[in-house]
């Protein structure tokens, strides 16, 4: 009985989390202290000890990613305030033409959500969605469903978006790699997303736009506006506009791409020549993003007084506190697992499993995902719960877990997803079985390509 007390202890544990989330006005940051206080005390700790593991696992996640986190999301606010969102849309419907409006509004989520919060950037580009599908004759539906499928993917899986970042902290992934996989594997997601999209275009052919307080010329006049806006407003250039996110991006690309040269033959014993110690340097995610922020404030908002600027930083931090408090509570429930007897036991017991250990984290976010709706918490508990475990299983790759466990959280976002009520309420749809057809579908589609990618990146790699 001894043997089993530490699994059930988690089960207690992973029950009080949910609960307390779910059914009290308990903060989820509480709630994950209170989950790791119970998994420490049945896996054997006594109480001095599982503070001390918890404050160190609090500390060392947030040290490894706390300060990207926060650079990011004041990235993410200058691209939003300065007009560059708009531009990178408009620049890209422009380029794609008529009839493809759906194929730039899903390139514009996957863009734009790598740096700013998916509800943030579906408010601002939702009315231009609108009313390119009245003036283009096209289904509203299809344009909202592909912009807010573009946006959905990339924010789960790509970093330096909150949750993506934490998981890689506490699997202790770089964050380079993870950034680069991520990109990858949202690709197909997106465009599964994209074609079912126009699908409800052919479904829903006589769908109108329920909206009392908008009617077909008030939909024209959005699109009027919009352009003279775009020929009056002076709005950042196409290229300062997408400067901020494609240097970090290739800076911290190059340092991924610097470490594999340097396990060549050829390239052995090098690490300390002057072009790898520069990129190692400007590569690191603390300093790309640094220099992102710099860019953006300089190259976005020249002509923008100090105050100002630091207003609008200081809007975009405000978000961060509960994201680091989560985030860092999630490593300390998985140092708590991971010093404790209860990761070892697990991991013998999943190791012996006809299934494979990867996909661990992945049924863990899933089933997370599905109970309290947050992909955030559902990333951070799942890799809380299962690094510590294949980090005693040999041969797991750490990346294609971190992976998992985002992917894990796409799946059929419905009527505890906030963003599910926004795109649904916004496009008019208020029967229930319509709103799972037109959002908890197409995530669910997303959720499966998304699968499959993780597979085929553990058969690859």
């Amino acid at each position: 009985m001894t043997f089993y007390i530490p699994i059930i202890g988690l089960g207690v544990a992973v029950f009080t989390l949910i609960f307390l989330v779910l059914r009290t006005r308990v903060h989820v940051l509480l709630a994950m202290l209170i989950a790791a206080i119970i998994a420490g005390i049945t896996g054997g700790f006594t109480i001095s000890n599982v503070v001390e593991v918890i404050t160190k696992g609090f500390g060392s996640t947030l040290g490894s990613i706390g300060i990207v986190i926060g650079l990011g999301i004041m990235m993410g606010r200058i691209l939003e305030v300065s007009g560059a969102t708009e531009q990178i849309a408009y620049s890209l419907i422009k380029w794609l033409g008529k009839k493809r409006e759906e194929w730039a509004l899903a390139v514009t989520g996957y863009i734009v959500s790598i740096p700013i919060f998916v509800n943030s950037a579906f408010v601002i580009l939702y009315p231009l969605a609108k009313a390119l599908a009245k003036k283009g004759k096209r289904s509203v539906l299809t344009m909202g469903v592909a912009l807010a499928g573009g946006l959905v993917v990339t924010h789960h899986i790509v970093p330096p978006t909150p949750g993506p970042l934490g998981v890689a902290g506490i699997f202790g992934v770089s964050v380079g790699t993870m950034m680069l996989a991520g990109a990858i594997l949202a690709v197909p997601c997106v465009i599964g997303i994209t074609f079912y999209a126009k699908w409800l275009e052919t479904k829903y052919s006589d769908y109108q736009i329920i909206d009392t307080q908008e009617d077909s010329v008030n939909l024209q006049q959005t699109h009027r506006n919009y352009m003279e806006a775009k020929s009056n407003k002076p709005l950042p250039s196409l290229f300062f506009s997408l400067l901020p996110i494609v240097v970090p991006i290739v800076l911290i690309l190059i340092n991924v791409v610097n470490g594999l040269l340097l396990k060549i033959d050829v390239f052995i014993g090098k690490e300390n020549h002057f072009y790898f110690q520069s990129f190692d340097f400007l590569g690191s995610p603390i300093i790309a993003l640094a220099i992102s922020v710099l860019l953006a404030i300089y190259t976005l908002m020249p002509k923008v007084s100090k105050q100002e600027v630091i207003e609008h930083l200081e809007t975009g931090l405000q978000a961060v506190g509960g994201i680091l408090l989560v985030t860092g509570a999630g490593g300390a429930l998985g140092a708590v697992l991971n010093e404790s007897v209860t990761g070892t036991i697990l991991a013998q017991y999943i190791a012996s499993l006809p299934i494979i250990p990867v996909l661990i984290p992945f049924v863990i976010s899933t089933l997370v995902r599905l109970i309290q709706g947050s992909g955030t918490v559902a990333m951070i508990t799942s890799a809380s719960i299962s690094a510590p475990i294949l980090n005693q299983i040999p041969d797991i790759n750490m990346l294609v877990a971190a992976q998992a466990a985002t992917v894990g959280t796409l799946f059929f976002g419905y009527f505890n997803d906030s963003l599910f009520w926004m795109v649904n309420r916004m496009m008019g749809i208020k029967d229930a079985k319509q709103q799972m057809i037109i959002w908890s579908i197409p995530t669910t589609i997303a959720w499966g390509i998304g699968l499959c990618g993780v597979l085929l990146l553990n058969l690859v790699m």
